[in-house]
């Protein structure tokens, strides 16, 4: 029997375990849950946190979160080295992966949750795209409800966005100094380029964000781990008053 990934449309923690999945070899059956109804669902699967990617491995394991993720995917298959054997390197690459996902990861989802809150295009665009309910632009309405409670999840205030879009370039810096070191961007991708690649993904999606990103080195890195990704709409200008 496969694995199972439990993961939101477009949730690029997701992503980025769907191709340390692939990487990595392992046979796996993607399952793509309703944003915001997803923790009734992982519960009732028998998983403990109410967190996407959730894995449920071949022998019946469950596995949640990225980096606890990637740590059960190194060791089914070691010599694909989602973490490099060599120490030295392999310390640098553990740091990373933390930083992309305690730091970089939650910038792009408070800038989709801020851009729910404040935008009724937005919510339509994230029933079509994000979670496929029918006729969108009435989910949109009606998933103004719950917004708020994304919103406060992520702790995605305007002050907080607003310091979001103001480090953005410098964490684009560091990606591009892990690059140009030899951290991540090598032929053979590991732990942290997935944790980090994704993330710059989604912040290229973006129509108000992806001119910092475009021309840098992150791009590039962050197309190759990841093509394709809609455009998210520009809803962030709020956030930017706010300051």
């Amino acid at each position: 029997m496969p694995a199972r990934l439990y993961s939101i449309r477009l949730s690029h923690p997701s992503l980025c375990v769907a191709g340390m999945l692939r990487q990595q070899g392992v046979a796996f059956r993607e399952v793509t849950l309703p944003g915001g109804l997803h923790p009734v669902v992982l519960f009732a699967r028998g998983f403990r946190h109410p967190t996407v990617p959730a894995l449920r491995q071949a022998d019946g394991t469950r596995v949640q979160g990225s980096r606890a993720i990637a740590r059960a995917l190194d060791r089914l298959a070691p010599e694909r080295e989602l973490f490099p054997f060599e120490p030295e390197l392999r310390a640098r690459v553990v740091e990373a992966e933390r930083w992309g996902e305690q730091v970089l990861q939650a910038v792009p989802r408070r800038l989709i949750r801020r851009g729910l809150r404040d935008s009724l295009h937005q919510r339509q665009w994230f029933a079509d795209v994000a979670s496929p309910f029918p006729t969108p632009k009435l989910m949109g309405v009606l998933l103004t409800p719950l917004v708020p409670l994304f919103v406060r999840q992520a702790g995605a205030t305007p002050e907080q966005v607003a310091r979001d879009l103001d480090e953005i370039p410098a964490h684009l810096d560091h990606v591009d100094a892990l690059l140009a070191d030899g951290t991540i961007g090598a032929e053979q991708l590991n732990a942290a380029d997935w944790q980090i690649g994704t993330s710059v993904r989604v912040l290229l999606a973006f129509e108000d964000v992806r001119h910092l990103v475009a021309g840098r080195p992150a791009e590039a890195h962050a197309l190759r781990v990841q093509a394709e990704y809609p455009v998210i709409p520009a809803a962030l200008l709020a956030a930017r008053r706010s300051r």
